[in-house]
């Protein structure tokens, strides 16, 4: 669920309210014991940052548990948070050191250790979660602890390590709470972020108070927050049209988006760029009637992204060609370049010469109640059986359940929404199409594999953008997914609440401690 200087254009499109001056538009001082209520789609997997890896675990661990490093707002590169300072050291980049911030304690008052660091990323490989955030350290050889001090010995060069240490991965646990061999049950969380969560009910919300305690890259704790989750995104419209609410975000329905009147007074509209991207994953294994390239070629050739942009999502996203998306470094157009348009006559002569049967039936499945996942998935089975050489057997399930089943290998296909863990095109190589992605598509190429090692090589990241343009080359011909589309990134919040730009500006930080009132 995160260097290139990722290109975040923020734009401020209503703010449309008699008698306020520039100076108010950051949060108030006073009034600081009045909670703000935010709502969200994004769905919470596990409390234990052993066990999730998506968008709505890793928002709330930003808020609750520190890493070594983290990002500022629209930073380019990690900044120390529970570290006081890190870096790589012999000039190889394979042993990264850290040395952690004195003062920081768990909530049981316990004062944390560079030993709690290693247990934490220890602890991560050694569960392995299928749906965890382990495939983010493949290249974390070990981890040694003394006193303060912390140092990982990287088995390749990793110029990306520190981005991937200032992720939800690299959450700091304390070691006497979370066991070794298994995630944390239960509704408790030991961290040392800027909020400590003081409530928490599964799908519904998290109560989060400011740490008083905290010490770290953030200046100043925030607003006591309200946290509550929606299973539909028309259940987030309803809550933010009654008023249940006072920040909506991630994800509105599209026609909703689609009309947000710039003029009106009662609420404030960010929109954003966003290098969020949504991709079809196929499933390569013997097993799936995906598994023949030119299965996945012809299925390339029927998809129309533009319609899907402008039908489903009323123009909310942007047709995407490419693993990487637009703003990143190495961010190219190689499946249009490859595919240029529909051509059922192209797909028929690839399923063919696969000498398979026609139509190709297969399984598709998508998140329930996230965003327009059921409409666009009726949209891709009209696009490919209009061809007459599919059959879709579409389905959706329950978020946690849907994570099981591709991590299982249980589907043929699946849509999967990619929010960026941190700032690089490399959050787009290695959890997408590595050998042991976390999409788990049993997609393995040598010659991918070889690019994104080549590319974690350079500490200028400047220079990556050849590799990038190959391996998306490479992926465009042997697809094991298909890009659909870019998002644009929506706040909506009512006019006496600002900070809302802070939630999504790409650094993968969701930044509640922002939101104030004015």
């Amino acid at each position: 669920m995160r260097s290139v200087r990722m290109r975040i254009l923020l734009a401020l499109l209503v703010l449309a309210i008699v008698g306020v001056s520039g100076w108010q538009l950051l949060p108030a001082q006073d009034d600081k014991n009045k909670t703000i209520t935010v709502g969200t789609t994004d769905a919470v997997t596990s409390l234990d940052p052993a066990g999730a890896y998506d968008a709505g675990s890793w928002a709330l661990y930003s808020n609750v548990f520190q890493s070594l490093l983290t990002f500022d707002p629209n930073g380019a590169t990690p900044v120390p948070d529970a570290a006081k300072n890190c870096g790589f050291e012999g000039g190889g980049l394979r042993t990264y050191r850290c040395e952690l911030r004195p003062g920081l304690k768990f909530p049981s008052g316990r004062a944390m250790t560079a030993e709690d660091v290693k247990y934490s990323f220890d602890r991560v490989k050694k569960i392995k979660s299928d749906v965890g955030p382990a495939p983010l350290f493949s290249t974390l050889g070990s981890v040694d602890a003394a006193g303060m001090v912390v140092t990982f010995h990287l088995s390749t060069p990793d110029a990306t390590f520190p981005f991937k240490v200032a992720t939800g991965a690299g959450s700091i646990v304390d070691h006497t709470r979370y066991p070794m061999d298994a995630l944390r049950t239960g509704s408790q969380v030991d961290g040392t972020g800027p909020y400590r969560l003081t409530g928490y009910t599964k799908d519904k919300s998290a109560e989060l108070k400011p740490n008083g305690s905290y010490e770290g890259a953030v200046d100043g704790t925030g607003y006591p927050i309200d946290l509550r989750y929606y299973p539909q995104a028309s259940a987030l419209d309803k809550a933010w049209q009654d008023k249940q609410i006072e920040v909506a975000t991630r994800t509105l329905p599209p026609k909703v988006l689609a009309a947000l009147n710039p003029s009106d007074p009662d609420q404030r509209v960010l929109e954003s760029d966003s290098s969020e991207t949504r991709n079809l994953y196929l499933n390569t294994r013997s097993s799936s009637p995906l598994h023949d390239v030119h299965v996945r070629r012809a299925i390339a050739w029927l998809i129309n992204r533009e319609q899907l942009a402008g039908s489903v999502y009323d123009g909310t996203v942007d047709a995407l060609y490419s693993l990487v998306p637009a703003g990143i470094t190495g961010h190219t157009t190689s499946f249009f370049d490859t595919y240029p348009a529909q051509d059922a006559k192209k797909a028929r002569k690839l399923l063919t010469e696969a000498g398979v049967s026609i139509p190709v039936r297969f399984t598709y499945g998508y998140g329930e109640g996230r965003g327009a996942g059921a409409e666009e998935a009726m949209e891709i089975k009209r696009q490919l059986e209009a061809s007459g050489l599919f059959k879709v057997d579409v389905k959706g399930y329950e978020w946690t359940d849907f994570q099981k089943r591709w991590a299982g290998g249980k589907l043929d296909a699946y849509a999967v929404g990619w929010v960026p863990d941190y700032p690089d095109p490399d959050t787009f190589a290695g959890p997408l199409v590595g050998t042991g992605s976390t999409m788990n598509t049993g997609y393995s190429s040598k010659a991918v594999d070889r690019l994104i090692t080549d590319s974690q090589q350079y500490a200028d990241r400047s220079r990556v953008a050849a590799d990038f343009r190959n391996l998306q080359a490479d992926v465009a011909r042997d697809v094991p997914l298909i890009p659909l589309w870019q998002q644009k990134e929506y706040v909506v919040s009512t006019e006496d609440v600002g900070g809302g730009q802070y939630l999504s500006d790409g650094t993968g930080v969701f930044r509640l401690w922002k939101l104030g009132r004015l």
